[in-house]
C-alpha cells in the first residue's frame, strides 16, 4: 500500500493562476508527485513564456514524464494566441464540409504545441450540436449530425498522433443537447438510448477508432441511463466506455472545480465520487487551494480503505501504459 500512496499523485492533473507557476505550487507538485499540469490562457501569454513554464514543471516533476494538457480546440476555445497556435473554430470547419483543410491548419498548430513542450491537447470536440440554447458549446461543435462531426474527430485525432500529441475525445456521453452549463450546474440530457448509440455514440467510436488515447465526461446528467451525474456514474464509465464502446485508455473528468460537480459533494468527495466511478484522471483547474483539499482527502480516503485496490491498481496501470506511450510518440514523431 506504500507503494501505492506514493503514485496517487499521478491520477491528478492541476492546472495554476498567473502567468508562471507561483512556488507553492511546484513544491505541491513536486512533494506529492502529481501526474501533469494544465495550462490556461494566462499561462500562455508569449511562446516564450509557455517554454519556460513547461521547463519549471517539468524540472519538479523529473521521476515521471508530466502530462502537459491545454484546451486548444479552435476559434474561441484556443489557449494559445496568434499563428501557428491559433485556428478556426470546429463550426467553421464543419460548415465548410472539409477535413482536409481542418487537417492542414491544425497540423500547423499540433506541431507547435509539441514543440513548446505540450504534449496533451484535450480534443477533439465531439458533442453534435442539437440544440440551438446550448452556450456552452456554440462554435465548438463541428456540426448538427454524427456524419458532420465524425470525419473532423478521425482528422483532429490522426493529426495530433502524427504530431506527438495525446488526444481526448469530449464530452462523454455527449453535451450538445444540454441548455444548461456544466460549468455554472449540472447539465441534462435526454437522449433516449437507441438515439444515443444512433448519434451520440458515433463520433466516439470513430475517434476511438483512429486511435484516440483519452475520453472526458462531463458533468451532465444523462436521465435515461443513471440519475447519478456521468462524473460519478459507474454506469456511464463502465456500461458504455468500458463495455458498449470497448476503450481501455484512461479516462479523465472535466475540471472537478466546475459548478456542475458540486452535487457530488467538497472537492475531496468530488475526485472519491468520480474515481470509484472509474475515473482514472482527476482534474483540477485554476483552484489550487481546491485541489490540495481534494487530494489530502482522496489521499486519507484510500489511507482508510475507502478506495477499492483494484480501482488504483488499474488507474496507475492505465495512466502509466499512456505515458509509455507518450515517451514512444514524442521520440519518433514522424513531423519533427
Amino acid at each position: 500500500m506504500k507503494d501505492i500512496l506514493n503514485q496517487l499523485g499521478q491520477l491528478f492533473i492541476l492546472g495554476y493562476r498567473g502567468e508562471k507557476p507561483p512556488g507553492s505550487f511546484l513544491r505541491f507538485i513536486a512533494e506529492e508527485n502529481i501526474g501533469g499540469v494544465i495550462l490556461f490562457a494566462e499561462n500562455c501569454s508569449t511562446p516564450y513564456a509557455v517554454r519556460e513554464n513547461v521547463e519549471l514543471i517539468r524540472a519538479r516533476l523529473r521521476k515521471d514524464q508530466p502530462f502537459i494538457a491545454i484546451d486548444q480546440e479552435g476559434g474561441r476555445v484556443c489557449r494559445l494566441k496568434g499563428a501557428p497556435a491559433e485556428y478556426g473554430s470546429a463550426w467553421s470547419y464543419g460548415q465548410a464540409s472539409d477535413p482536409s483543410r481542418f487537417r492542414e491548419q491544425y497540423v500547423r498548430s499540433a506541431v507547435f504545441m509539441e514543440s513548446l513542450g505540450i504534449n496533451l491537447n484535450l480534443a477533439p470536440v465531439c458533442d453534435i450540436f442539437t440544440n440551438a440554447n446550448n452556450k456552452c458549446l456554440t462554435e465548438r461543435c463541428f456540426g448538427t449530425t454524427a456524419a458532420d462531426v465524425t470525419p473532423f474527430v478521425q482528422a483532429s485525432v490522426e493529426t495530433s498522433s502524427r504530431a506527438g500529441l495525446l488526444s481526448c475525445l469530449k464530452h462523454f456521453p455527449g453535451l450538445g443537447d444540454a441548455a444548461i452549463d456544466p460549468h455554472n450546474e449540472t447539465s441534462v440530457v435526454n437522449y433516449d438510448p437507441v438515439v444515443w448509440e444512433q448519434r451520440e455514440k458515433l463520433p466516439f467510436v470513430a475517434g476511438i477508432e483512429a486511435g484516440a488515447d483519452m475520453i472526458m465526461t462531463t458533468h451532465v446528467r444523462y436521465r435515461n441511463l443513471d440519475d447519478q451525474i456521468a462524473t460519478g456514474s459507474e454506469k456511464i464509465v463502465n456500461s458504455l466506455i468500458r463495455q458498449m464502446l470497448a476503450f481501455d485508455g484512461p479516462v479523465i473528468t472535466d475540471d472537478l472545480t466546475m459548478g456542475g460537480a458540486a452535487v457530488l459533494g467538497s472537492h475531496g468527495e468530488r475526485a472519491v465520487a468520480a474515481f470509484e466511478a472509474g475515473h482514472d484522471i482527476l482534474l483540477y483547474g485554476q483552484d489550487t487551494e481546491a485541489a490540495v483539499e481534494a487530494f489530502d482527502y482522496f489521499r486519507e480516503a484510500v489511507e482508510r480503505g475507502e478506495v477499492s485496490k483494484d480501482r488504483l491498481t488499474s488507474a496507475l496501470s492505465r495512466v502509466s501504459g499512456i505515458k509509455f506511450k507518450l515517451k514512444s510518440t514524442t521520440s519518433s514523431s514522424s513531423l519533427r
